[in-house]
């Protein structure tokens, strides 16, 4: 496929969701070692996992609890397992069970602006790193401009959109789109428009697929 030719991914996740994090560090190697034989441009798209999410956020584990039914045991195991497949990637979580859980819609609006100044993928990136790895409130809009300045964005811009509600019904219309288009659960990974790679895949999954997906 040719560099004028680039996959089309949209990325359709939230930045409170661990297994996203883990799909995008997977996908990002997956594209480094394809080593420019697969060109791809990524749009990130909004998912919420708890759109009705108060904005005070609810402690991880009484969340887990309340909404899975998982017990400590469970909650642990589950977290140790997210913990090594991030290893693995390179990703690091961090104090997992003393988290809280927030609402991402002003964080999904801040990505929708970040797009056309083309720092959407840093802004992401930063966020989930924010989120899962220092343990910051991504919904407080000091540290969504704070992640916005570290990644070239201007930060009194970013103050002004969170301030307003610019790109509300932008967000909100995507998230309807995918929702409609049967997308559930995430990380949902849609290639051209047309191919479906569901959930956090290892490297080589995402690598085989890409390869098959260019090539056809």
């Amino acid at each position: 496929m040719s560099e004028s030719q680039p996959l089309r991914i949209d990325f359709v996740s939230d930045v409170v969701c661990p297994w996203c994090a883990v799909g995008l560090a997977s996908l990002e190697q997956a594209l480094a070692a394809l080593d420019g034989q697969v060109q791809a441009e990524i749009h990130f798209q909004p998912f919420e996992l708890n759109p009705q999410m108060a904005p005070e956020g609810e402690d991880i584990a009484e969340h887990l609890g309340h909404k899975y039914g998982l017990n400590a045991a469970q909650l642990a195991q589950n977290q140790e397992a997210i913990r090594q497949r991030g290893a693995a990637v390179g990703f690091t979580f961090a104090n997992q069970d003393k988290r809280r859980i927030y609402n991402t819609f002003d964080a999904h609006r801040l990505l929708h602006w970040a797009e056309a100044a083309g720092r959407q993928h840093a802004l992401k990136r930063a966020l989930l790193v924010a989120y899962f790895t220092d343990g910051r409130d991504v919904s407080n809009h000091e540290v969504l401009a704070d992640v916005a300045g570290s990644v070239g964005l201007d930060v009194v811009e970013a103050r002004a959109v969170l301030a307003s509600d610019r790109y509300a019904e932008d967000v909100r219309g995507d998230e309807q789109f995918f929702l409609r288009a049967g997308i559930r659960s995430v990380p949902a990974v849609i290639v051209n428009r047309q191919h479906l790679i569901s959930g956090g895949q290892p490297p080589e999954v995402f690598e085989q697929a890409l390869r098959q997906i260019a090539g056809s």
